[in-house]
């Protein structure tokens, strides 16, 4: 019985290649989820896993469905860039509120908006990896879909959990999505940008995001003091 034939062989490396790739993409998704949800309750947070995680799951069955035709729009993925370096940014920013009621419910729109948009963009660079991977083969391309979903929800209460002790994974996830913008931009083909240049971008938007980031926490908790100070000086 010939066990190990060339087909059989060439399934098992593409099985392998995708389940490593879907570990490696599946930190961006993971990343953006528990930075998104860090402020919710318990429950809450649980909520926003599994939108987040439904959301990214179904963004790349329709990303995967118009690969080609997305592969043709000009600076798609340099537009997706930018987007998903904004939402870095206000994400290791974070929110600032005296009302914890409130910035419940309204945070858990606000992350559930967020992580539908950054799985959008990511998914997009995700898709394209994966049908690279797969060679376009269907069966395994839904398979990597489906391998993603525990994934993710692994992934993303890892992050929540590792926030929650250690604060500075705050930055560290922030670095993240700073690190797959670069990668982004490095690899959209409209910009000619060179192969090599892909590296100092992944590192150049990991810092940008980095640095702004804290200038704008620093604000939001000066204006959350000042705030503060002004409610305690009216009573």
């Amino acid at each position: 019985m010939d066990f190990l034939s060339a087909d059989t062989f060439q399934l098992i490396i593409m099985i392998i290649k995708v389940i490593l790739l879907d570990v490696a993409l599946g930190a961006d998704n993971s990343a953006i989820i528990g930075m998104a949800a860090r402020n919710l309750n318990v429950i809450l947070r649980k909520k926003a896993i599994l939108i987040g995680t439904g959301g990214a799951i179904v963004a790349r069955f329709v990303l995967a469905a118009v690969a080609t035709y997305l592969m043709q729009i000009l600076f798609l993925k340099t537009v997706g860039a930018i987007i998903l370096i904004f939402i870095g940014i206000n994400l290791i920013a974070g929110e600032e509120t005296d009302d914890k009621e409130v910035a419940e419910s309204n945070t858990l729109l606000g992350a559930i908006k967020t992580i539908i948009i950054a799985d959008v963009i990511m998914s997009l660079d995700n898709v394209l990896a994966i049908v690279g991977a797969t060679d376009g083969h269907l069966g395994m391309l839904i398979f990597g879909m489906i391998i993603s979903v525990p994934i993710i929800i692994f992934g993303s209460t890892i992050v929540l959990k590792l926030m929650d002790r250690f604060p500075v994974t705050i930055y560290l996830a922030g670095m993240v999505i700073g690190w797959a913008a670069g990668g982004m931009i490095g690899t959209d083909t409209s910009l000619g940008i060179p192969l090599f240049m892909k590296l100092p971008l992944e590192i150049g938007m990991t810092i940008l995001i980095l640095i702004l980031g804290i200038f704008k926490r620093k604000q939001v908790v000066k204006a959350a003091a000042a705030h503060t100070h002004n409610d305690k000086s009216d009573k």
